[in-house]
């Protein structure tokens, strides 16, 4: 019998439950918050503040003016912010399900490191950053930004009744292209709800990648998402949430008439998209992560050409 056999096997690590070096400099007692708020995972804030960037860009180009750079900043805090209050208002509600997850079961609250009280003031102080932030704009945008809270409140009990809680979680994450229009337009316009409704999809199509991850434990635990929807045919799946979001946020910058470098920049995130679809494997959790991952790139190119056709159309 060769050394070691009849030893258990050492759980599974899967790659975003991980410890990330960054964490282990926050000093001990800052750990299970910074955890709790994922300041350890800045991909979370980076995905929610992206749609907001492009509000803000595309009513720039509407406007023939340049992106308010003070906006860009103040959203860039309230997407850490609430992204932060956002994941722990989650892990409150998901802490006895996180203990049944792989991937979750180190969470602060999931395995007892913060209380629940701990965990529901530290929410409150995160909460009040953000509402600090929309505070800084005009009353139609405030009220706006408030309505955001109904989808962020259900989110994370949806996953208990349906195969499609990416749909609300979009909802959510989305928000932001019509907080960003807002901001500078002080009212909606057609070409803003497009833009809303590509990012919802573009959401789903990203979270679904992400939902790789967790297929066994979900159905495990008796929960759901897309990818346990779409099963093998998730990569077509994607494929069509990204091909309508494409649609819906081409109708946007149509719809106010942006130039070039406008339409470089989509094509450049269309391309981006494809290469994700075409790199999807259903079995592979290091690549989903992956693949989730890269939108943060994806997102910005989009905000680049925004930015730039807005800049360059005013000289």
């Amino acid at each position: 019998m060769s050394e070691g056999a009849g030893r258990p096997a050492p759980p599974r690590r899967i790659a975003d439950d991980l410890p990330d070096a960054a964490l282990r400099r926050w000093p001990a007692a800052v750990r299970p918050y910074a955890q709790l708020a994922r300041w350890d995972r800045p991909i979370g804030w980076q995905l929610l503040l992206a749609p907001c960037w492009w509000g803000t860009a595309l009513v720039a180009d509407a406007v023939h003016s340049s992106p308010d750079v003070t906006h860009l900043a103040l959203f860039a805090v309230g997407a850490v912010a609430m992204r932060g209050a956002g994941s722990t208002g989650n892990d409150i509600v998901d802490r006895d399900i996180d203990r049944a997850v792989e991937r979750t079961r180190g969470r602060p609250l999931a395995s007892r490191r913060v209380s629940t009280r701990q965990a529901a003031a530290f929410l409150v102080a995160q909460s009040l950053v953000g509402l600090a932030v929309l505070l800084c704009f005009d009353r139609y945008t405030v009220a706006l930004g408030i309505a955001a809270l109904l989808p962020v409140a259900v989110y994370p009990f949806m996953k208990r009744i349906t195969n499609w809680p990416q749909f609300v979680l979009g909802l959510a994450f989305a928000w932001g292209a019509l907080v960003g229009w807002s901001a500078t337009a002080g009212s909606l316009a057609w070409p803003a709800l497009a833009l809303y409704a590509g990012a919802i999809l573009w959401t789903m199509g990203y979270d679904t990648i992400y939902a790789l991850q967790d297929i066994a434990d979900d159905v495990g635990a008796g929960i759901g998402s897309t990818a346990i929807r779409f099963g093998r045919h998730v990569r077509g799946g994607v494929a069509a949430l990204y091909a309508l979001a494409l649609v819906l946020i081409a109708a946007a910058m149509a719809g106010v008439g942006v130039g070039a470098w406008a339409w470089a920049g989509f094509a450049c995130f269309a391309a981006h998209l494809g290469w994700q679809v075409a790199r999807i494997r259903r079995d592979d959790t290091a690549r989903a992560l992956t693949l989730f991952r890269s939108n943060r790139d994806a997102g910005l190119v989009l905000f680049a050409g925004l930015a730039i056709q807005a800049w360059a159309s005013m000289g």
